[in-house]
């Protein structure tokens, strides 16, 4: 029996036509809960509910004690680069690192130990089994090494603060934290991705993603009284609040089996009773207030990460919490786990809408495109989806703009194909990883992400801008500030004193020994800022 092409088009017809009529339902029904949440936005934009703090108000609040806790797994190439970084750039100084890691990880421990010498407030903590196993896992193994170290100390730690191995920490981030812990008991700074090159597309899926989450999407979480997950990093927490935690469940401050504790934490805290905060995005200078990072920048790493997070968020978190909790919590639920049904459903929108448009344009008139193939009320959804999809495409492209800037963000359409793509694969293999664990009886692996800390060229072209320099405005005997053969040692410029802090230039990272060799001659504060080389030999030049 021969088959025309007629037979194949008609059958296609059918079978869009009919496909049609659930998919702008679904599309409908998704669009209104996003509607919802950029008006719950622009209320709290419109009232400024939370304006932003001042630098004086941080300046007045008394540093408290804070723990900075990061996991490590094969982090030795990253993790001397980061401690060196922060501890020049971050304006607070009462503050340790706890850097913990397995024993079978030798290398790692090496590089650990190596800063323990070289910084005071570095301090190694290991786990006291091989790994790897879970972030959540080491943490709890460097929250016990550090109750350790408070008691051989005789000290106590007010704030506890998660980062990760390849995190740029905002200079005034723990300012934020220790501010706002006066009233919160959970505070989540903002997180985004340093920015990359137009053509980075799988990078740029992040910092379009992150931009109008941490821009939109968290805020108006909290101002319809939603619980803030946690973002992994950049998180601090009260220490009231931790042991409250500690003593709920045998004293595991994180669920050691879940593959996104900072989501589940965000949650149990919830349940608590805690208030949680995020910090809105404010800017300082040109650039956000925010922890950067380079998230993962190929198909590959990004695909790994993010069936983590559908796993972890959608799937392992149904399991363990159901949608108990009443309605507003089973709304925020289906917020987070949506993206299971709604990721693939996408990506066969649009297989659907390529096939109707190549059709047509090929002299095809789809049935779909004939009012009787579709029923009245899906015509009348029609509009109203495609109005649902331009908005929240304007909304990313004006969060994005906001971040990186209009160039950046006119690429916000391209990589939204780009991002259906890899979400919808990420989906299909977490339903597959999910399913085949407990199928299997097995646990769920956790997949760890590989970090790279930003190299120099790449720091200071994501940075570019962060705190510019105004060569004119720099008084004259600024330079007096250090002796000359301190500047010539490390190769650096002082170039304003304000608010306590001495601020310095320098083209390349500070090297170890930088800060007790500083600090022998000047009780302020140091603040390092990265010039790429040009500008370092201007402003020297200038200055002399």
């Amino acid at each position: 029996m021969e088959i025309r092409l007629e037979d194949y088009l008609r059958f296609l017809d059918n079978f869009t036509a009919f496909c049609v009529v659930p998919l702008v339902v679904w599309i409908f029904v998704s669009g209104l809960d996003d509607l919802l949440i950029a008006l719950a936005f622009l209320y709290s934009w419109l009232r400024k509910l939370r304006p932003p703090v001042t630098d004086s108000q941080l300046r007045s609040e008394p540093e408290k004690r804070i723990a900075i806790l990061v996991a490590l797994w094969q982090e030795h190439e990253v993790i001397g680069s980061m401690i060196r970084h922060n501890a020049a750039s971050l304006e607070y100084s009462n503050y340790d690192f706890f850097l913990c890691t397995y024993p079978n990880d030798e290398e790692t421990v090496a590089a650990v130990a190596e800063l323990e010498d070289s910084f005071p407030n570095v301090h190694l903590a290991i786990c006291p089994h091989d790994g790897p196993t879970s972030k959540s896992d080491c943490l709890n193994w460097v929250y016990q090494n550090l109750l350790l170290f408070e008691q051989q100390r005789q000290v106590r730690f007010e704030i506890l603060v998660i980062h990760d191995a390849e995190d740029v920490i905002h200079p005034a981030a723990l300012k934020l934290i220790n501010y706002y812990s006066r009233e919160w008991e959970m505070i989540q700074v903002p997180v985004l991705p340093l920015r990359t090159s137009l053509f980075d597309l799988t990078h740029g899926v992040y910092c379009d993603e992150f931009a109008e989450y941490q821009i939109k999407d968290i805020p108006a979480r909290q101002t319809l009284g939603g619980f803030i997950p946690s973002n992994g990093v950049g998180a601090g927490f009260r220490r009231d609040t931790i042991e409250k935690l500690a003593s709920c469940s045998s004293n595991r401050v994180f669920e050691p089996e879940c593959l996104t504790e900072d989501y589940e934490i965000g949650l149990r805290l919830h349940e608590l009773g805690c208030r949680q905060l995020f910090v809105p995005v404010q800017f300082q200078g040109p650039e956000p207030m925010a922890t950067r990072e380079f998230f993962p920048r190929t198909f590959r790493s990004a695909l790994q990460q993010r069936t983590r997070w559908i796993t972890g968020i959608a799937l392992q978190s149904w399991e363990r919490h159901g949608w108990r909790g009443g309605v507003r919590r089973a709304f925020w639920f289906w917020r987070d786990r949506k993206g299971v049904v709604g990721n693939p459903l996408s990506a066969f929108a649009n297989l659907l809408l390529l096939y109707v448009l190549l059709t047509w344009a090929a002299g095809h008139t789809p049935a779909v495109l004939r009012s009787e193939a579709i029923p009245p009320f899906a015509m009348l959804l029609l509009p109203c989806t495609l109005f649902f999809q331009i908005f929240q495409l304007v909304f990313r492209t004006v969060c994005a703009t906001r971040i990186y800037g209009p160039a950046f963000a006119a690429g916000v359409l391209v990589r939204s194909t780009w991002a259906n793509v890899i979400n919808s694969i990420a989906t299909v293999l977490a339903l597959h990883r999910y399913m085949r664990a407990k199928w299997r009886r097995e646990p769920l692996r956790w997949l760890k992400t590989e970090h790279t800390y930003p190299s120099l060229a790449s720091l200071t072209q994501a940075l570019a801008g962060f705190m510019p320099i105004d060569i004119d405005e720099v008084p004259a005997g600024v330079l007096r500030a250090l002796p000359a053969h301190l500047v010539e040692k490390w190769h650096i410029l002082p170039f304003k004193v304000a608010a306590g802090s001495l601020h310095l230039a320098g083209p390349h990272p500070p090297p170890e020994g930088f800060q007790a060799d500083i600090r022998r001659f000047t009780n302020l504060r140091i603040r390092f800022h990265l010039v790429d080389e040009f500008d370092f030999e201007e402003l020297k030049q200038r200055l002399g």
